[in-house]
């Protein structure tokens, strides 16, 4: 079946709705982000795209840092406030109910339900349009306990995460397969009794 042309557009879905805290920890600031995703694994280097007018911009630029912190759908109401309502007229914190927590490296606070954040320091601004893209350095990865197994790996599916598509925010599904499973060699029964 032939595909429906349509005009140009920024329509790249399911993508994260994350929530970007910058500023210090007593003058912090809570931005949604949508436009965020990986550049490299090593180094790990990530990237959010903000429009110059948002409040947050000019924090970002000013400090350098910033981070990024998943959300799950039981945060469904505060990040879309956080997106909605800017930083200018009141502490996003107060008005979302979320709570700060002091990350490790970083002078920005992180979101304490989050169940991972990325601690973030700017190492270059590109600019594109209607969007400036701050490409950072990962200076440090925040998880909750409850999400690191007995083997120290992070086990995120049990967090609830939450993704944005086209103006809606999903919860995450079921899994339906992992990394290389497609290739991967069957193991061989061994008859009962053998090992």
């Amino acid at each position: 079946m032939e595909k429906v042309k349509l005009t140009a557009g920024a329509l790249l879905s399911p993508v994260p709705a994350a929530a970007v805290t910058c500023g210090s920890f007593d003058s912090a600031n809570i931005i949604t982000i949508a436009w965020t995703g990986m550049i490299s694994t090593r180094p790990p280097v990530t990237y959010i795209s903000v429009r110059p007018e948002r409040h947050s911009h000019g924090i970002i630029k000013e400090t350098g840092e910033f981070a990024v912190n998943l959300t799950t759908s039981e945060m469904v109401r505060a990040v879309d406030l956080c997106g909605v309502k800017s930083g200018r007229d009141g502490d996003k914190f107060t008005l979302s109910g979320l709570h700060k927590t002091e990350a490790s490296v970083i002078s920005a606070p992180l979101i304490a339900e989050s169940p991972l954040s990325l601690e973030c320091r700017v190492r270059e601004i590109k600019s594109f349009g209607s969007h400036d893209m701050f490409i950072a350095d990962i200076v440090c990865v925040d998880a909750s306990p409850e999400f690191i197994d007995e083997n120290g790996k992070i086990d995120l599916a049990r967090a609830g995460l939450m993704a944005y598509s086209h103006g809606e925010y999903f919860a995450l599904g079921k899994k339906v397969g992992h990394f290389g499973f497609s290739v991967a060699k069957k193991r061989r029964k061994h008859p009962r009794g053998r090992k």
